[in-house]
């Protein structure tokens, strides 16, 4: 009787080794490939929460433009004060670099104030015009109110 030998199939070292190097290699790029995902999600929720407040600094603009009948530019204490018979609100512009109220505040490039259509520096204004600095997207904001009889009669005064 004859003892067969049968021989187990199976992978040689070298093809082992072939496969633990192809594995390693794709494993770098996999984590290669989320440090670069990471960095870019990092990136544009920096942008989004830039954009994000500026958006708020602009509706906090337009509801106080259309809340408040006066408006009021004090250009000695850099103070933009708005105010009604209800109450007042103010903005503060810190060395022409950035302006904040009581919630947010933005750095901006340029700030220029209007009345009946005319830029002024200072006095009572009935528009806003900013731009944002660069760390803050270079966006344009601008608020204005319609004025009333009553502007023009107490600017008479």
């Amino acid at each position: 009787m004859k003892i067969r030998q049968t021989k187990i199939e199976a992978f040689s070292l070298q093809e082992m080794m072939v496969v633990l190097i192809i594995t390693t290699v794709v494993v770098g790029m996999a984590f290669t490939v989320l440090n670069l995902v990471q960095r870019q999600m990092g990136s544009i929720e920096t942008i989004y929460t830039m954009k994000t407040d500026v958006n708020q600094f602009r509706q906090s603009l337009w509801i106080d433009f259309s809340m408040y009948s006066y408006v009021h530019f004090d250009n000695k204490n850099n103070v933009l004060r708005f105010s009604n018979e209800m109450g007042e609100r103010t903005y503060e512009v810190l060395n022409k670099s950035s302006i904040s109220n009581e919630n947010l505040e933005i750095e901006i490039e340029s700030i220029a104030f209007y009345f009946d259509n005319q830029q002024v520096l200072y006095g009572e204004i009935d528009a806003i015009s900013i731009t944002t600095s660069k760390e803050t997207g270079h966006q344009e904001i601008f608020a204005f109110k319609e004025n009333t009889p009553v502007t023009y009669i107490n600017k008479q005064k």
